[in-house]
């Protein structure tokens, strides 16, 4: 039996569902995991049957402090190869900073930062004892851009905290046969904005600057099985965040407020 697997955070929609759909369609063995188990246990049984590949799940909660070492010690329990890390959970919050409790604040940088950071160190390990992993970290075009005005202050800054924290891994791992890619897109269409109370501002956004999420799993993937650094979706993407990196952030922020569905009034 093949015990090499690919652990995906946040597997139950979006992005990440569908990134566990293009792994599986490439053989590879799945581990799920995310809060929903019943939503976990339909997907499971959809992958093995549709790929013909061995997919189980874990059901845990990242903005719980314990929950990487909850998912780490079911695949070693199980004696599960993880040979490829997908860390795609994350959200955003849809209210002002000062009206955000702090308690609320750290979660968020649990899911989308430090969980990150605990996954990947506890599997690294084994990674380094083969010589050979991928890692996957789902940043946003939001890394690139301004920290925004209004909802979600934290959202940026975080993504581009582990958009660093990838680079990282590449200094001090590549040569060791392990490499990690930041996969930034821009806007997707996924449960992410209604999940989050931002669909309203999602729709303002207009249909050109869109991306399905299946497309941009499938680039993801063969991205990060190329081992490279970063992937943003589309020339338009690639464009925005080459802006973002030579103009000034007063300029970005006045295109960004016409653009992005006034995310930055």
């Amino acid at each position: 039996m093949n015990k090499s697997y690919a652990l995906v955070t946040g597997a139950t929609a979006g992005i990440g569902l569908d990134i566990a759909k293009e792994l599986a369609k490439k053989g590879h063995n799945i581990i799920l995991t995310a809060r929903r188990e019943n939503r976990l246990k339909d997907i499971s049984a959809q992958l093995t049957d549709d790929f013909d590949i061995q997919c189980d799940y874990v059901a845990a909660d990242l903005s719980d402090i314990n929950a990487p070492e909850t998912i780490y010690r079911f695949c070693s329990d199980k004696q599960y190869s993880v040979e490829i890390l997908v860390n795609n959970a994350g959200y955003s919050i849809n209210k002002k900073f000062h009206e955000t409790p702090e308690e609320e604040e750290e979660k968020f940088l649990r899911v989308l930062g430090t969980s990150v950071i605990a996954l990947t160190k506890k599997f690294i390990p084994a990674m380094l004892e083969q010589q050979y992993g991928k890692i996957m970290i789902v940043s946003s075009l939001a890394s690139f851009a301004p920290p925004s005005s209004g909802w979600g202050a934290l959202y940026g800054p975080v993504k581009t905290f582990v958009n660093r924290f990838g680079d990282a891994i590449n200094i001090n791992y590549r040569s060791k046969g392990i490499t990690s890619t930041n996969v930034c897109p821009g806007f997707t269409v996924t449960e992410f904005h209604t999940a989050s109370g931002m669909q309203d501002a999602m729709d303002k956004v207009p249909a050109f600057m869109k991306k399905d999420s299946q497309s941009v799993a499938v680039g993801a993937v063969n991205a990060m099985m190329q081992g490279k650094s970063v992937w943003v979706p589309g020339l338009l993407n690639k464009f925005l965040a080459f802006i973002c990196n030579v103009l000034p952030a007063s300029l970005v922020i006045r295109m960004s407020s016409n653009l992005a569905g006034g995310r930055y009034e």
